[in-house]
């Protein structure tokens, strides 16, 4: 099984992608070295670019914007369903027929078989690492040796974000006398006992898919921070999850589980159920993503609140829709161009319109006293601390799994801190070594 964090529909999953180098008598890709141009150039321009109905819902509202103010370019557009999609891409990007531009859910082999084009000189010559903070480009940095990922050349731009925190019925805290959002984690568990006390579900979880990871992700990293989080969570060499950060994670969410601070039914319980136990009013605080905001929003309306886990800085667990360029272009410059379009005010609108977090932050212009509000909020104060990690369930193609075994483990009680800690880092070994 895979963790599919979905975003307004949208699935986010590591996968193994099949190695499809292209194959004897194909054109070599096109050399991706040297300057750059940026603007469109001159002359007339159509570009083909491929996505998923998920994610494609912004991307097709900004083509129409670009084409607007640049009506030489014609962008046509082409989304297959995800599974599909994941399994044709590299297929297609070693095609005669290789799209212009493509949705790259995870970086898988076509970076190793030079399929999608090095956009470091267009990151520079755009100035896009004075938009995005560095762990959301680095989120789509690729080592030399392919697969390694947050440093290196830059591969794919960024066209939303997802962002992970806490929901938190606000009706509950002042009818309990809690005050939020907590400073502190330690705060967070004196409100977490409160709640216990007086009888509430303190924090709604449902673990069947593994979703535990997620307060475990949330305490580390807000205690080892966020850049320390994310070289583990990119496989990089010399990084351990056997950290002061992570242990305390581990030990607070089995205490927690022991003093009836988390459903007895949390393992058999999915992420949407959950969320469903959530808006019907039973839990007080919910860990969860900014794809549920609307159902949240719906069912709790002004009693719906939500925050980034406490810390010392903000951080937050997220990633980001993301297009590349490939190889095969004849191109380069107007898809850069399109790429570099994707953070302007008319495509951040459309971005936050679709549920994603835009890096304008200004294009997010929600309805005050929403949760909508809480989040964009939270989104503004993740991005000036710099503090987005990605998913830990994503640092190998299984290591959901094991997460998933291992907090079952852990709310059970069947394991301890120092095994389960163990058991995660070895799975990580077997593929970053």
């Amino acid at each position: 099984m895979k963790l599919r964090t979905m975003l307004a529909g949208t699935v986010f999953v590591v996968l193994a992608a099949t190695s499809c180098a292209p194959g004897a008598g194909s054109e070599a890709p096109a050399d991706t070295s040297g300057p750059v141009r940026t603007g469109v150039p001159d002359g007339d321009v159509t570009l083909s670019l491929v996505s998923t109905p998920e994610s494609g819902a912004a991307v097709k509202a900004a083509i129409k914007a670009f084409e607007a103010q640049h009506p030489n370019v014609s962008i046509e557009y082409q989304d297959t369903n995800y599974d599909d999609y994941n399994k044709s891409l590299n297929l297609s990007l070693a095609s005669d027929q290789a799209p212009d531009i493509a949705l790259l859910n995870s970086v898988g082999t076509t970076v190793k078989d030079a399929l999608v084009r090095d956009l470091t000189p267009y990151s520079k010559a755009y100035g896009w690492d004075k938009t995005y903070a560095s762990t959301q480009l680095d989120q789509w940095r690729v080592d030399a040796d392919g697969s390694t990922l947050g440093k290196g050349k830059l591969y794919a731009a960024p066209a939303g974000f997802s962002l992970v925190g806490v929901y938190y019925n606000k009706a509950k805290a002042a009818k309990l006398g809690i005050t939020t959002p907590p400073a502190t984690l330690a705060e967070f568990e004196a409100a977490l006992a409160k709640a216990e006390k007086a009888g509430e579900t303190p924090l709604q979880l449902g673990n069947a898919q593994g979703h535990a990871s997620f307060p475990i992700q949330l305490i580390g990293q807000s205690l080892d921070g966020a850049e320390a989080a994310a070289k583990w969570t990119f496989g990089q060499k010399g990084t351990t999850f056997d950290t002061p950060g992570n242990r305390t994670a581990v030990g607070k969410v089995a205490e927690w589980a022991d003093k009836g601070y988390l459903p007895e039914s949390a393992n058999g319980t999915d992420l949407q159920g959950a969320a469903d136990k959530f808006t019907k009013g039973d839990g007080v605080f919910f860990v969860d993503g900014n794809w549920d905001a609307a159902r949240i929003g719906e069912k709790l309306g002004e009693d719906a609140g939500f925050f980034a886990f406490p810390g010392r800085k903000a951080t937050a667990i997220g990633t980001s829709v993301a297009y590349a360029v490939s190889s095969r272009t004849e191109h380069p410059d107007a898809a850069a161009a399109f790429l570099d379009f994707l953070r302007s005010p008319e495509a951040s609108a459309a971005q936050f319109e679709a549920g994603f977090m835009p890096a304008d932050v200004s294009a997010a212009k929600p309805e005050q006293g929403t949760v909508m509000a809480d989040i964009v909020a939270a989104w503004s104060k993740v991005n000036t601390d710099n503090g987005l990690v990605g998913f830990n369930n994503n640092a190998t193609a299984t290591m959901n799994d094991r997460f998933t075994a291992a907090t079952q483990e852990l709310l059970a009680g069947k394991t301890d801190t120092a095994a389960f800690v163990k058991a995660i880092q070895d799975e990580w070994a077997a593929t970053h070594g």
